[in-house]
């Protein structure tokens, strides 16, 4: 029998983790729990995301073959989220793949998808 893992956390690269941290904690209301100029992260007790300084990173182009992964979140109300996270200093690619949910980058040029809550 294979051995059954808990998800801990995932790290991010980045080139400046406690300002990424403050981004993700702001969209997500996760606490900073660590936040240093190499490495800091968030948490809500039971998951966390943590960063990671690569000072020479360079986000994947989208759409494309490099992107490795994307997170996703869950919001009531995508419109507003997404409003708000563009204020935060999130962007919006030109290039949305579906329909009823956004892709955004993070300051950082990392993407993550804005869902509506299930219905």
């Amino acid at each position: 029998m294979t051995t059954i893992a808990k998800f801990l956390a995932v790290t991010i690269d980045c080139a400046e983790p406690k300002k990424l941290a403050e981004f993700y904690s702001k969209i997500t209301g996760f606490e900073v729990q660590y936040a240093e100029d190499e490495y800091a992260g968030i948490g809500d007790g039971t998951v966390s995301i943590y960063f990671g300084r690569v000072p020479d990173r360079k986000p994947a182009a989208w759409p494309g073959p490099d992107k490795q992964f994307h997170l996703d979140f869950r919001v009531p109300d995508v419109e507003k989220a997404v409003e708000e996270y563009l204020e935060l200093g999130a962007t919006k690619p030109e290039f949305q793949p579906g329909q009823g949910w956004i892709v955004l980058a993070d300051p950082e040029g990392h993407l993550f998808c804005v869902c509506p809550e299930r219905s």
